[in-house]
């Protein structure tokens, strides 16, 4: 399986593969300009002593942002059952006379975006404005009921999918659930363990499952979002840049970040949002892993109304980042990102949606910014057509590759170690200090 890396003073991606001769060896492909020894190997930990370094000061960038989409409920969902599925698999129209437009309509926003094949948000999204533009008109009333039905159906379904997924992980042998769990847990706090002189990390989400914040309350994560309130939280437009402080002992007035918190936005929506009869954004009290969400439907008053529930459905022409609450979302997403001496990491995410990306080649106008894309694989060629067009590469690191982007590889060998080791830091420093460097040696030299 062949693997893309550039990081440091790469000046360009270096493909490799397995070196099926030698355990534990990776061999550069051939046609490849790179760093490496003559013969073209090198090991698991050669890659390591290259990456994670480079990895960890960046983590500590001024500000750091986590871009993560279906890949990372894919890869736990493997690691707890042995399968996957992202659940984004289109759901045909079987019902309604408009089911072929719909279909072709669906096929043609999924190629002008590069996706390919049609995902279910695009049908979702043509489904909607063919029911609003029936429900101006007025010119068929008995085939906009049956769309408004089917659609209802069609988004439970979605909905169930993604409920099915959180399940199979909640059920799944105790033994592979934990595994899995820690290496959820190792994944997240790798990012999330910055100093308290650093801004927050700021983790971003495409997908409507609850994984991450499972995976949150396993590790003692504490997430700060819109959402205000404890039984029923209220999706809230006014919220304040909100945080959590200590007060040292013997020093009054000198508040300090509490360690462990994270600032959290779901960019797509979620399977427990819920837009109420009084017109406010509810997330609902769904336990990880439940089964179904209609009893959950019922306790928010909206009956079995499956289209009350926010879900984002993909728009090549963002009509529906100008609506609430996504207005809010973007917002958030693009403030976070667009500054200087900002850092965004992306994991799992295929850059199918326009106007993620559109947002993220912005951000790389700011010379100081950075971008690290980790993909487990780029079958559509979707991440190295935007590294090519965006025309900012030397600001863009890539780890691409089953070898090295899998969640045990980069929790055990590449991410930075889930901890904030002071001590670690301040060895380091008087290594530094005392013992001198080959460099040191070679300047001192020069200098005879």
């Amino acid at each position: 399986m062949l693997n893309i890396i550039k990081v440091r003073e790469d000046k360009g991606p270096i493909k490799f593969e397995k070196d099926e001769a030698k355990k534990g060896f990776f061999k550069v492909k051939e046609g490849t300009n790179t760093y490496i020894n003559d013969d073209g190997s090198f090991s698991e930990l050669d890659l390591r002593s290259r990456v994670e370094p480079w990895l960890s000061s960046l983590f500590q960038s001024e500000h750091l942002s986590l871009l993560l989409g279906s890949g990372l409920s894919s890869a736990i969902q493997y690691e707890a059952t042995e399968s996957s599925d992202n659940g984004m698999s289109a759901l045909d129209f079987n019902n309604t006379k408009y089911k072929d437009k719909i279909k072709e309509f669906a096929t043609k926003s999924a190629e002008k975006s590069g996706r390919g094949k049609p995902n279910i948000e695009d049908y979702i999204r043509v489904a909607n404005e063919l029911l609003r533009g029936l429900e101006i008109s007025e010119s068929d009333k008995d085939e906009e009921e049956v769309l408004r039905n089917e659609l209802n159906t069609i988004i439970e379904n979605f909905t169930r999918n993604i409920s099915n997924i959180e399940n199979t992980i909640a059920i799944a042998e105790l033994d592979k659930r934990e595994k899995a769990f820690q290496l959820l847990v190792s994944f997240l706090m790798s990012f999330a363990s910055r100093t308290g002189t650093r801004d927050r990390l700021h983790i971003f989400t495409t997908n409507y499952d609850r994984l991450i914040e499972e995976g949150a309350d396993i590790a003692g994560l504490h997430l700060i979002d819109r959402f205000v309130g404890s039984l029923n939280p209220i999706f809230r437009a006014s919220r304040l840049d909100i945080d959590m402080h200590y007060n040292p002992p013997g020093i009054r007035g000198e508040p300090r970040y509490l360690e462990g918190v994270a600032k959290y936005t779901k960019l797509h929506g979620s399977i427990d949002w819920v837009e109420t009869d009084t017109n406010n954004i509810r997330r609902i009290g769904m336990p990880f892993g439940a089964k179904t969400l209609t009893p959950f439907l019922e306790a928010a008053n909206v009956s079995e109304n499956y289209q009350k529930v926010m879900i984002y459905p993909n728009s090549s022409k963002d009509r529906e980042t100008a609506e609430y609450p996504y207005v809010e979302l973007f917002r958030d997403f693009a403030a976070a990102l667009c500054r200087p001496n900002s850092t965004l990491v992306v994991y799992g995410y295929s850059f199918g949606d326009d106007h993620i990306n559109r947002i993220i080649s912005d951000m790389l106008t700011i010379p100081s910014t950075h971008l690290v894309i980790i993909s487990f694989n780029d079958k559509e060629k979707r991440i190295m057509n935007f590294y090519e067009k965006c025309g900012h590469s030397d600001q863009i690191s890539l780890l691409i590759g089953e070898d090295i982007a899998n969640i045990k590889a980069l929790t055990s060998l590449y991410l930075p170690k889930s901890a904030i080791d002071k001590n670690s830091i301040k060895m380091a420093e008087l290594i530094k200090a005392r013992i001198p460097t080959k460099d040191d040696k070679t300047g001192r030299e020069d200098k005879e």
